[in-house]
């Protein structure tokens, strides 16, 4: 595959803004006979309602995606329930939240008891990783609907109004933080699954990953709440909080400032992410698009706090360090 390789594999990605655009305009219509709770942030990971004068509900929903296709070709549903949880909370913890609780959802095409009780080990397991509660949920049996089985999810947690991190006070000069991710996550598997393709998911190509491929693909989520929350709750100055999903790097622009970010030195990409560019023929730049390339979240903080953020983060990501810094100029990402 060459030129658009995310498109030719199956996902039309300006197709899917252009549907979001329709969405939004159509939400934005409701009419509700009173004052909107919702606070104003605009193409930010996580929404929130204002509760009261002080508190609000961070709210967020995702799932797995198409990760899902190579669980169900493993006959292994153990890990994509700690995906489904990764991806809602570290969206909400973007907007200084603290994840409470979240639902889930099954869609499966018929009511399969191992397959869910696998689901719900991996769900039970990304709960405690993230410290949140998983009260109910829904299982839906649509077999003429759904082939296989599909996970999502919604979170909600809380955050005080005047704490919440919009990405406003990033300032020229602020230091970028890159946490390492542990691969994939749960975005580009379309792509990566037609550049893959031939490749016995028990080999380990070459030697290049070290273990068997899928293995490596179905590695789950990171999940990032307990230490960002401990950076807030630091004297640290936040400024910024980015989850690094499809877009890659480029979801730093979903941050208020009127700033660009140059990354310098970025976080090494491990070899999963070579392997795929290489068979699939996709440019460099559509590989930033679509994947994370090893990093896996974003701590903006101010300069002159940039070693007292590395000391907390690094008891659990040896691996973070600065990465670049946001700048003055067009909101774009320069990448060396």
């Amino acid at each position: 595959m060459t030129g658009d390789a995310y498109a030719k594999a199956g996902v039309d990605q300006g197709a899917a803004d252009s549907a979001v655009v329709g969405l939004v305009k159509a939400l934005g219509a409701i009419q509700l006979g009173r004052p909107s709770r919702q606070v104003p942030l605009p193409g930010h990971y996580a929404s929130v309602i204002a509760l009261d004068e002080r508190t609000g509900i961070a709210l967020s929903t995702d799932g797995v995606g198409t990760k899902l296709v190579v669980a169900e070709e493993l006959g292994r549903f153990d890990t994509v329930g700690i995906d489904c949880v990764a991806m809602n909370v570290n969206d909400v913890i973007c907007v200084g939240a603290e994840p409470l609780a979240m639902l889930d959802y099954i869609a499966i095409d018929r009511a399969d008891p191992a397959v869910c009780a696998e689901v719900g080990a991996g769900l039970a397991r990304g709960a405690e990783l993230a410290g949140v509660e998983i009260p109910g949920g829904e299982l839906a049996q649509l077999g003429e609907m759904v082939r296989g089985v599909d996970v999502s999810g919604a979170c909600f947690g809380t955050v005080a109004l005047d704490e919440i991190v919009d990405g406003a006070a990033v300032q020229p000069g602020d230091a970028v933080i890159g946490l390492p991710s542990s691969g994939l996550h749960s975005n580009g598997y379309t792509l990566a699954r037609s550049a893959l393709a031939g490749i016995s998911l028990g080999d380990d190509p070459e030697g290049r990953l070290g273990r068997p491929l899928g293995d490596e693909l179905l590695e789950p989520t990171e999940i990032y709440v307990k230490p960002v929350v401990e950076l807030l709750r630091s004297e640290v100055d936040v400024r910024g909080l980015a989850h690094i999903t499809s877009g890659g790097l480029g979801n730093l622009l979903r941050l208020v400032a009127d700033v660009g970010y140059e990354i310098d030195d970025p976080l090494p990409a491990p070899p999963l992410f070579g392997l795929i560019q290489e068979r699939s023929g996709t440019s460099d730049d559509e590989m930033h698009d679509v994947f994370n390339m090893g990093c896996g979240f974003c701590c903006i903080v101010a300069a002159a706090d940039e070693a007292a953020a590395l000391d907390l983060l690094h008891p659990h990501y040896p691996g973070a360090k600065r990465i670049g810094s946001a700048v003055e100029g067009p909101r774009e990402i320069r990448r060396h």
